[in-house]
C-alpha cells in the first residue's frame, strides 16, 4: 500500500514578497507557460481523483491529532511485532511527521531505506520531511530518488517541483510541475503550486487566474481560496 504523507491537506506558506511589478511585455513574456498549461489542460483527458497535499499536519484538529496519537501507538506496536518490515517503518515515520516529530520521522524513514533501498515511498516522505525542516538540498535528493525509482508516479515530480520553487529555482520548478501535470492532468494541487510560482514571482494577476483554475476543478481547495484571497488583497492595496 502506498504512503502518501499528506493526503489531503496542503500548509499555509509564509506569504511570499512580491517584488515591483514588472512591465506587461515582460510579464507576457515569463508566462507563455501558462498559456502552453492552460492547452494542454484542455487537450488532455482530465483526471481528477482525491488531492494529494503536502502537510495535512497543519490543518489537522484535536480530534484529528487525538487520532495521530492513537495511530503512533497503532504502528509502533506493529515495528516492535515486526522490525524488518519497511512499510511498518514508513508509516510510523508518517505519523511521526504529522505529529510534529521529525527527528523520529527521519530516523524512521532511514531504517527503512535500509531495509528496502527501492522503496519510493520512503524516499517521497523522506524529501517531504526534510522540506518542513528547510534541509532543502536533502529534500531535492531524495525527490530525485522518489522520481528515478518511480518515473511514471506524478507525486514525485511534484515533490520535485514544490523543493526547487522553496529554492526559488522557479523554471526548474515549473517544469518539474508540468511533468506533473502531464502525468495527472487536472490535479488541483499541481496547478496550486504553479500559482505560487506565479505569485512569488511578483504577478498577482496571472497567479489568481491560476487559482481560479485550481478551484474550477475544485471549489472548496482551502489553499487556493486562501491564495486567491490573498492577491486580492494585494491587488487592493496596490
Amino acid at each position: 500500500m502506498e504512503t502518501q504523507i499528506n493526503p489531503s491537506q496542503e500548509p499555509v506558506k509564509p506569504e511570499p514578497e512580491v517584488p515591483s511589478k514588472k512591465p506587461k511585455s515582460l510579464k507576457n513574456k515569463k508566462f507563455k507557460w501558462w498559456q502552453s498549461l492552460t492547452i494542454l489542460l484542455l487537450t488532455l483527458v482530465v483526471s481528477v481523483g482525491t488531492g494529494y497535499y503536502i502537510s495535512q499536519k497543519y490543518f489537522w484538529s484535536d480530534i484529528d491529532m487525538n487520532r495521530a496519537q492513537e495511530q503512533l501507538k497503532y504502528y509502533k506496536s506493529l515495528v516492535d511485532q515486526n522490525p524488518n518490515d519497511p512499510q511498518n517503518r514508513i508509516n510510523l515515520g508518517y505519523t511521526y511527521f504529522v505529529t510534529d516529530d521529525n527527528d523520529n520521522a527521519i530516523k524512521q524513514l532511514k531504517i527503512a531505506l535500509d531495509l528496502d533501498k527501492k522503496s519510493f515511498d520512503a524516499y517521497l516522505n523522506l524529501s517531504i520531511v526534510y522540506n518542513d525542516e528547510k534541509n532543502f538540498d536533502e529534500a531535492l535528493k531524495m525527490a530525485q530518488k522518489a522520481v528515478d525509482l518511480a518515473p511514471r508516479d506524478y507525486k514525485g515530480q511534484m515533490q520535485k517541483g514544490i523543493v526547487y520553487r522553496e529554492l526559488k529555482m522557479y523554471e526548474d520548478a515549473l517544469n518539474s510541475l508540468n511533468e506533473a501535470n502531464q502525468l495527472m492532468p487536472g490535479n488541483v494541487d499541481i496547478i496550486y503550486q504553479i500559482g505560487l510560482i506565479a505569485e512569488e514571482q511578483g504577478m498577482p494577476e496571472e497567479a489568481a487566474d491560476i487559482y481560479k483554475e485550481a478551484l474550477s476543478y475544485d471549489p472548496l481547495h482551502k489553499p487556493a481560496l486562501e491564495a486567491l484571497d490573498r492577491v486580492a488583497s494585494k491587488d487592493e492595496n496596490n
